[in-house]
């Protein structure tokens, strides 16, 4: 596993505001999107004008896996972070995290599209073509916990018909969105998991590849990622960070800081947001898990019936918990 650390300014650090609590350093945890080193060279700019303003070092942390982000949140060595809504429930659920932001988009759209990538000239035209070769395709997915690369069309393509990507194709590969673009472009895969925020960033970085590639499946809407912070951070810590966070592209310099934020994502900042965002992406797994069982095979009706049983009512739990409020 791959790991990149890069630490935000610490020695010019300014005293903190009047009233506030002692000066320590805060860990930043970024979503893998292309390489580690690319995603810090995208969010530093960002990093550091908001270090500056909260008067606080702001190190930052990219991996190059969402295990890799998972587990050092799990290892609190990450105080707030970007991350999809999947690794987000982990986080909330198990790590004493809770969600302050959600992405905006510059476009205004409410999300995203999760989509199958083929090569231009490939002959599988429609996603029944794909369903017609079991056994004979080359298959590029995202990691588990990536919403768009993996839970997404595993609940609304394989889990629907009974199928289990890992075992309906030739082979398969996992990677990040970037590298599985790549070898769709190069003739390495056959077919890729992807979305279209990605492959905007793709098309920019990769015009000749990208112009090789071409759009099988779309998804529906995927609720934009969110801003996950540490919930046993002080009250007042979490207020400034968020206000800073959400504050940021809006403020006299909204024009210089835009474009910071467009090195990241096709955005124009942050929203507040609660855990009552996460409700959406634990429906996708909910009904992944109620596919899965369906299609498994059972000793009995009753077997199968006491197992979906329980997935409901984990589901119901879930969402009592993501609606409840949280800590101020």
């Amino acid at each position: 596993m791959l790991w990149c650390c890069l630490c935000g300014p610490t020695a010019w650090a300014a005293r903190p505001p009047e009233g506030a609590t002692h000066v320590r350093a805060l860990t930043f945890g970024i979503l893998p999107i292309g390489g580690p080193s690319e995603s810090l060279e995208a969010w530093r700019p960002m990093l550091d004008d908001l270090s500056h303003s909260l008067h606080l070092p702001i190190r930052s942390l990219s991996v190059s896996t969402y295990e890799g982000l998972a587990q050092a949140m799990s290892e609190e060595r990450v105080d707030f972070a970007f991350v999809s809504g999947r690794l987000a429930l982990d986080a909330v659920i198990s790590d004493r995290m809770q969600v302050v932001a959600q992405l905006s988009s510059s476009s205004g759209a409410r999300g995203y599209y999760s989509v199958l990538l083929v090569p231009k000239d490939s002959p599988l035209r429609t996603i029944d073509d794909l369903f017609r070769h079991p056994g004979r395709l080359r298959y590029a997915r995202g990691e588990v916990l990536s919403v768009s690369g993996y839970l997404v069309p595993e609940t609304q393509l394989f889990a629907n018909r009974k199928l289990d990507s890992d075992t309906f194709f030739a082979s398969v590969t996992v990677d990040n969105h970037q590298n599985n673009a790549l070898a769709v472009a190069n003739n390495e895969v056959d077919v890729a998991t992807n979305d279209t925020a990605d492959m905007e960033r793709f098309a920019r970085r990769f015009p000749d590849q990208y112009a090789r590639l071409r759009v099988l499946w779309t998804s529906s809407l995927i609720p934009h990622p969110v801003v996950v912070m540490r919930s046993d951070l002080s009250a007042e810590l979490r207020q400034r960070v968020t206000a800073a966070l959400t504050s940021y592209g809006k403020g006299r310099n909204a024009a210089a800081e835009q474009a910071k934020l467009q090195r990241i994502y096709d955005i124009d900042g942050f929203t507040p947001a609660g855990n009552e965002t996460l409700v959406p992406f634990a429906d996708i797994e909910f009904n992944l898990e109620r596919r899965r069982a369906y299609s498994a095979q059972w000793v009995s009706d009753a077997a199968m019936q006491a197992r979906l049983h329980k997935i409901d009512a984990e589901h119901e739990a879930l969402v009592r918990r993501l609606m409840a409020p949280t800590l101020p």
